[in-house]
Order: structure tokens, then sequence, then C-alpha cells
């Protein structure tokens, strides 16, 4: 009760600090009538200008104000966007080294154009990291054009490039970049016998997009670097014969610490199974000499009772392709350890690939605290907020949005089956369409996207599907998904990062149904055939 009461006197804690950065704020639009009057190359000039302030003794924090006001002007002139005042603060707090909260939509990628041109005029180099290479490659050009318009170098680090293109792109000012490549980047700089090889410079200063997901969610999910060690197919595939021969009770399955384990009965079985097939010779499983066999078996088993196609991996291409659990997204050349991605190989008959040794290993919570200064933005940090100040020592903000938020926010509804589920959910689609409102779909896996999608269609409700799948049209789909009347069905929505305009985007939907029209020609081409 005090504490509610003393809120609505004093303000929230969160309200108290936002207040502190008005004074900023008004030096920032106070700077603005004057560099509006500057000529594009005037506009330019003041990236030298504030380099040589910098030189001279003057601190970032000095120069922010004007600079934030440069930044906001060459935003309006290269992409048409102009920095609201809340964009501004979200900027101030990014670059003192905190974690910016901002809801779906409010332009957390503009806000970010502020923090790193003031820190990029150090030339120590500034990383935007993004959780997948599309948004990397996307911010790079959209945002990039605001960077260059002032002077600054921009690069984007993909997964094909090479060690030379690598460490331009590291010299870069800006370099957007994903949270993947930079530890891989930083195992292989340090497996490196020459310092002219090694591609990274000295940390410097990071933002972290979707800081949720890659420093809470992802943080303890290991980087490796593996080479390759024997070779043991034929293993796999004959333990994985004996694994299919095993019920229910002959195992049992841990779902909440994702392991499985024989029991008595089961070994019992699996003995007898493996003297069967002449790969056990002594008495007992468990016998020093069988360790291997052990190890084998409990990875095929593990393989078998806790992983699921079409929900922690799909087989593609003759190989097993591993889903993010977070994001939906295939993960190429992502591979488990310790014979596990083997065992999948042989549960899904495809070939199976040399086993790997670890040769290099590191977190992503060791990793970029390593950083002097970091920060990040995300919709939803304030839930953590602890975590984030007990690990990386970062403050989270709540950022107001620029106007009252119109969406509201139903309770939950709850069914007792999956039919009446569905029935429910298609009835609330169609009610929408005939109002002419796009409507998006989220779903846990892969299975329930194309399930769900199975029921849009016995009901003649055309939509589009968004899963592993169909990766490569995400940001068609995804920039169509505003539409009126359009239906979209997503696997993890939170951290796509691709803007949905409400209306739609009438390029993408050109560039969807000219592709759309030319699968359609050569299937009657093959038809004919």
């Amino acid at each position: 009760m005090l504490k509610s009461i003393l809120g609505k006197v004093f303000g929230t804690s969160n309200e108290r600090v936002l207040r502190k950065y008005n004074a900023t704020l008004q030096k920032v639009n106070g700077f603005e009538p004057q560099i509006k009057k500057l000529t594009d190359k005037e506009l330019r000039a003041q990236t030298d200008a504030f380099r040589a302030r910098l030189q001279k003794g003057e601190t970032l924090n000095d120069i922010l104000p004007e600079a934030f006001a440069t930044v906001r002007e060459a935003a309006w002139r290269a992409i048409g966007h102009r920095h609201y005042d809340v964009q501004i603060i979200g900027g101030i707090i990014l670059h003192q080294g905190n974690i910016c909260e901002m809801k779906t939509g409010e332009g957390k990628t503009l806000v970010s154009t502020l923090p790193v041109y003031l820190n990029a005029l150090e030339g120590k180099g500034v990383h935007l990291v993004t959780i997948n290479d599309y948004l990397a490659e996307r911010d790079a050009s959209w945002m990039g054009k605001v960077h260059e318009m002032l002077g600054l170098t921009v690069a984007c680090i993909t997964n094909s490039m090479s060690d030379e293109e690598r460490a331009r792109a590291y010299r870069a000012d800006v370099t957007y970049v994903t949270n993947n490549e930079l530890g891989f980047d930083y195992l292989r700089d340090n497996m490196k016998f020459r310092l002219d090889e090694v591609v990274q410079r000295p940390f410097n200063y990071a933002i972290v997009d979707e800081v949720d997901s890659i420093l809470i969610d992802e943080a303890r999910t290991p980087l490796i670097i593996s080479g390759a060690a024997e070779d043991s197919s034929d293993l796999y595939v004959a333990i994985d014969t004996v694994v299919r021969q095993l019920e229910p009770e002959d195992y049992e399955k841990d779902e909440k610490q994702n392991n499985v384990t024989l029991t008595e009965g089961g070994v019992e079985k699996v003995e007898k199974l493996l003297r069967k097939a002449e790969l056990l010779t002594s008495q007992s499983l468990y016998d020093l000499q069988n360790i291997a066999l052990v190890h084998h078996t409990n990875q095929a088993l593990k393989a078998h009772t806790l992983f699921h196609k079409e929900k922690e991996y799909i087989v593609k291409d003759m190989q097993v392709v591993l889903i993010d659990e977070f994001t939906g997204r295939m993960m190429d050349g992502r591979r488990f350890s310790d014979g596990l991605h083997q065992a999948l190989e042989a549960k899904e008959g495809v070939p199976i690939q040399m086993e790997n040794q670890t040769l290099a290993s590191i977190t992503f919570q060791n990793y970029f605290r390593m950083y002097p200064k970091l920060a990040g933005m995300t919709g939803t940090a304030v839930t953590e907020a602890l975590e984030f100040e007990e690990t990386y020592n970062l403050q989270s903000v709540d950022l107001p949005t620029n106007k009252p938020i119109a969406r509201k926010d139903m309770d939950d509804e709850v069914y007792r089956t999956e039919r009446e589920k569905f029935d429910a959910v298609v009835a609330l689609i169609q009610e929408c369409q005939k109002r002419d409102q796009p409507v998006l779909v989220g779903t846990a896996s892969i299975e329930k996207s194309e399930q769900f999608s199975e029921v849009l269609k016995r009901h003649n409700v055309k939509h589009s599907v968004l899963n592993a799948r169909y990766h490569d049209k995400e940001a068609l789909i995804i920039a169509d998904a505003g539409r009126p009347g359009a239906v979209t069905i997503a696997t993890n929505m939170a951290g796509r990062g691709t803007d949905i305009k409400l209306g739609g985007n009438p390029d993408a939907r050109i560039t969807l149904e000219l592709g759309q029209m030319a699968e359609g020609a050569k299937r009657k081409k093959r038809f004919k055939n």
C-alpha cells in the first residue's frame, strides 16, 4: 500500500531513471535547428569535427547531444526516418551500457544508430549483434545508409565469408554480425598460430539485439569447434537396430532433465540383443571394456525417445538439420556432440558423418562478458532484470511507447481438447477475415504449424506457412503478413525481427506472386511432359 502511494507521488523507479535523461534530450533537440541547415557535405564533415574534439580531450558524453542530433538528421535524409524523443532517450540508455526494453514496433533498429555512431567515432569498432544472418544483412544495408552518409565504414559478417573478408569487416567502424559468428571467430582466432591471421580486433562496444534471447536463453549454450575423430558409422547403425527393438517398459524417461535410462529389464534385453549381434563378448554391458557400447546405446536411446523429427530437427538433402528452439529456424552447420548427431543420422537412415571431438569451446555468457562496454535491446528485458544485473552488471530500463498502446492483451483461453482449440481459432480467423484484419498464428513446432495448416485448408482458408521448411521465403512471407485479410502461421515468432507493415508490402507481394507464377509454370511444363 505504502509503495503504491509513494509510486504515485514520486513516480516509479523506472520513471525516475527516465526523468534523468530529459536534460540531455532537450540539448539534442536544441541542436536540431542548426543541424538541419547543414548541407549533406557539411553534415558528413561533422564526423571529422567530432573526432578532432575527442582527440583534444572531450569525451563521448560531451559530444553526445550534437552527435545524436546529427544522426537524427542523417537518418531523415538517408532513409526517411526521424528519431522520436523516446528513441533519443533509448539511444542514451544504450550508450551508457544498459538494456533498453522497447515494445514491438517501436523502432529498436533505428534507436541503435545513435549509440553506434557515437561510439564508432573513437575508431575502435562497434558491433551490432543480431540473431541471424538475414537481420544482420538487412540492418547493415538499411541502417548502414545512415552511417555511410556520415562517413563511417559499415560491414556485415555472414557464414560464407573467408578469413580475409572477415578481417576487413571487423576493421570497419560499424560491424553487423550474428552472435554465432562472433563466438566462432573468437574460437578460430585462438586456434591460430600467427597474429596476422587473427580476424577480430580487441573488444570495445557491442549492442545485442534480442538481448534476452542471446544473453539469457542461450547464455550457457556452448559454441564448439570440433575436429574429426574415428569413424564409427557401422557401430551406430548396429546399435540403432538394437534400440529399435526396445519397448517403453525397457527404459525410464525424465523429460524435465532431458534424460533417459535403461531399466534393469532393459539392460538385460540390450545385452541379449548385443550378444546376438556379436557386439558384446563379456558377461556384462557395464564391464570396463564396454564403455563405448554403453555410450552409443545411451545416445541412440536419446535419439529415439527425446528427439522428434519436425520439432528438434528436420531431414533436408539427406542430412539431419537442427532447429533452433527459440526462433524455429534451421541451424545449418550446427551439430550435436558426443555422437548424438550420428545417432540421429542412424535413426533417420541418412549418411552418417564422421564423429567429432571438441577442440575449442565457449559460452555466450563468457564471451559477451569480455566486452568493456555492453548494451542490449529487446521487447522483454524487465522480467529478467535481476539476472542481467547479477550476471552482466547491466541495468534494464523500460522505455515508454511514443504513443499510447492501442493493442489489447486478452486473457488466455483453455480448451479441453485440441480439436476444440483448433475449431475456436479457425472461427476467430474467419471472423477477422470478414473485417479484413490480418492474422498471425504462432505455433511451437513445425509439426503443429503444418497440422494447423491442414485444418485451415479443410476450411478453405487461404494462408501462408513460415517454418524451417520455408526458411528461404521468410522475409517475403512475413513482409506480406500485414496485408488485409492475410493469414500467416509461424513457428516461434519471438526474435524473428522482420517488420510486419499493416496494409502489406506491395514490393514483397509482387515478388511472392511472381515466384508462385514461375512455380506454377514449371508444374504445368512437368505435367505436359
